[in-house]
C-alpha cells in the first residue's frame, strides 16, 4: 500500500520556523518529482513548492519564495519543507504529493499520490 505521511506541523509564533517531513512507503518515489501544497480554512488548496526527482530543480509559489525551502532525501524516501519567517497567512493544512513524472509543476492534477496533511498554525 502506497502511503505518504506528513509530520512536523504545529503551532508557532509569527517569525518562527517549522520543518515538515513527508515519509513515503509502499514504493520508492526517487524517480518522480514531489511537491507541497496547502489549504487554508475556506480556501482552495494551493501549490507551495516542488522539487525534481534528484533535487536539482525547485519551484516555489511567490508567496513563500525566500522563506521556504524544499528538499528531499531519496535514500530515506523522505521529502522536507523548511519554513522560516512564518506569517499568520501561512496557517493551513500542508500536504505532500508525488508527481507522475521526474520533474513536476504546480498543477494538482499532475500529482498521483497525496498524504493526509499536517496542520500548521501561525499565531500573530
Amino acid at each position: 500500500q502506497v502511503q505518504l505521511v506528513e509530520s512536523g506541523g504545529g503551532l508557532v509564533q509569527a517569525g518562527g520556523s517549522l520543518r515538515l517531513s513527508c515519509a513515503a512507503s509502499g514504493r520508492t518515489f526517487s524517480d518522480v518529482a514531489m511537491g507541497w501544497f496547502r489549504q487554508a480554512p475556506g480556501k482552495e488548496r494551493e501549490f507551495v513548492a516542488a522539487i525534481s526527482w534528484i533535487g536539482r530543480s525547485t519551484d516555489y509559489a511567490d508567496s513563500v519564495k525566500g522563506r521556504f525551502a524544499i528538499s528531499r532525501d531519496n535514500a530515506k524516501n523522505t521529502l522536507y519543507l523548511q519554513m522560516n519567517s512564518l506569517k499568520p497567512e501561512d496557517t493551513a493544512v500542508y500536504y505532500c504529493a508525488a508527481h507522475r513524472l521526474y520533474i513536476g509543476g504546480q498543477a494538482e492534477k499532475e500529482y498521483d499520490y497525496w498524504g493526509q496533511g499536517t496542520q500548521v498554525t501561525v499565531s500573530s
